[in-house]
C-alpha cells in the first residue's frame, strides 16, 4: 500500500507563485515515478508534470518555463513549483506516485488533491 498526501494548495493572485509537496509513504521498495496532474472543473485530469528516477521531466507545453517538477527521493518527495501563475492554472491538483513494493510487485496511489486557485 501506498499513501500520498499533497500540502501548498491555496489561493494567489496572477502572476503569483505556489510551492505544492507531495510525500509517499507505505510499503515502497522504490518509486519510479512521481507527478502531478490536475483536473479543472468539466475538464479531464491532465498531466502537469512527472518526474522518475534519475531526474528525467517532462511537462504539460501549458506549464512549461512556468513550473519546475523536483524530486527528494531520500523523502520519497516531490515539489512542484509554479511561476507566474495565470487564471487557467486554477485547479484541483493530484499527486501520484507509482513503484514497487518489497515483493517487486507494483504500487501506486493518488493523493486526494489541493485545490490552487488564481485570481484576483
Amino acid at each position: 500500500q501506498v499513501q500520498v498526501v499533497e500540502s501548498g494548495g491555496g489561493l494567489v493572485q496572477p502572476g503569483g507563485s505556489l510551492r505544492l509537496s507531495c510525500a509517499a509513504s507505505g510499503t515502497i521498495f522504490s518509486i519510479s515515478v512521481m507527478g502531478w496532474y490536475r483536473q479543472a472543473p468539466g475538464k479531464q485530469r491532465e498531466l502537469v508534470a512527472h518526474i522518475i528516477t534519475g531526474g528525467s521531466t517532462k511537462y504539460a507545453d501549458s506549464v512549461k518555463g512556468r513550473f519546475t517538477i523536483s524530486r527528494d527521493n531520500a523523502k520519497n518527495t516531490v515539489y512542484l513549483e509554479m511561476n507566474s501563475l495565470k487564471p487557467e492554472d486554477t485547479a484541483v491538483y493530484y499527486c501520484n506516485a507509482q513503484g514497487s513494493d518489497y515483493a517487486r510487485r507494483p504500487v501506486g496511489s493518488w493523493g486526494q488533491g489541493t485545490q490552487v486557485t488564481v485570481s484576483s
